[in-house]
């Protein structure tokens, strides 16, 4: 069992504050707060503008980055290929399980096979620019929202990670993580080395609160995606919880900082990677590591799931 406890180094390499203090990602030191790069699409008219907002995350001590060749059919990777150097010992993180599929309204197609995981990593690798991922999440299509796998597309998880593993074991992928996985998924996985999970998750919804004690008790970082939720219809957004409006007020910060401190909060291997297109959403996003919630604070905000779940259930 490896502990999830953040690393004593709350500095980086250059001497910048981690945003949100340091924690581990497989077996690396790296900030609490990253950036997730798909919002670097919305910028695909002004390149350098895209590019710019990157060199400001590195800037503010950001040195984890999430990303996938699904976004923005390449765009985004090509974006951090170009912004980062080998100097700013980033650890990028991609995904597969999903191509691009542009005009569609969700423009994407299911790619779950193992020869589409392995073409997937092969695109990743090209325009990120690189000979090795660090880190490759498996972005399973069972659960979650957005996509489902569908006929030759619903493939055994045990056969996907067979491919993974195999690239691992090829020095193409340096580590492996899941997205969108479920309990039993996950336990299936271990074996395999899983050193992070990327599920929906956030402090008005919290179903994966078992997963979240077994990443913690294996050592594995727990990465939310929508974080502050609003992304589906039937998906609860953090920023219409009176609670959390209420903490906010009395802390000075805003309701998406408070929804995003209380991640940090509440269990220490949450590593968040919140993303923006927008250079002054980003400062913001930084400055939630400042954010000290006292107990009362994470009293209110704890409960707000019970209560949560009581509307979803009546």
């Amino acid at each position: 069992m490896t502990s999830t406890g953040t690393s004593s180094s709350h500095l980086t390499p250059d001497g910048t504050p981690r945003p949100g203090g340091a924690g581990l990602l497989a077996g690396r030191t790296v900030s609490r707060i990253g950036y997730g790069a798909m919002q670097l699409e919305r910028l695909h008219t002004d390149r350098d503008a895209a590019v710019a907002l990157v060199r400001r995350a590195v800037e503010l001590g950001v040195d984890h980055f999430d990303t996938a060749q699904f976004y923005g059919n390449g765009f985004v990777n090509e974006v951090l290929r170009e912004a980062l150097s080998a100097t700013d010992d980033a650890v990028v993180v991609s995904k597969v399980g999903a191509d691009p599929d542009p005009g569609r309204p969700i423009p994407l197609r299911p790619a779950q096979r193992p020869e589409d995981l392995r073409a997937s990593v092969e695109d990743n690798l090209k325009s990120l620019g690189t000979d090795r991922l660090a880190i490759v999440n498996l972005r399973r299509l069972d659960t979650g929202p957005g996509l489902r796998a569908e006929g030759d597309q619903v493939v055994d998880l045990d056969d996907q990670l067979a491919a993974m593993t195999q690239m691992r074991d090829e020095g193409k992928i340096g580590a492996i993580g899941l997205s969108s996985v479920n309990a039993d998924g996950l336990r299936r996985a271990l074996p395999a080395g899983i050193v992070c999970v990327q599920n929906a998750y956030s402090v008005v919804s919290r179903d994966d609160e078992d997963m979240l004690a077994l990443c913690s008790a294996e050592g594995i970082a727990w990465v939310p995606y929508f974080p502050l939720g609003g992304a589906f219809p039937d998906m609860p957004k953090v920023t219409d919880e009176p609670a959390v409006h209420a903490v906010a007020q009395s802390l000075g910060g805003t309701p998406a900082q408070v929804g995003l401190a209380w991640l940090l909060h509440h269990a220490p291997n949450v590593l968040l990677i919140p993303g923006t297109a927008d250079a002054g959403h980003l400062d913001a996003n930084i400055a939630v590591g400042g954010l000290a919630l006292d107990e009362a604070s994470l009293a209110a905000l704890d409960a707000v799931q019970s209560r949560s779940a009581d509307v979803r259930l009546g």
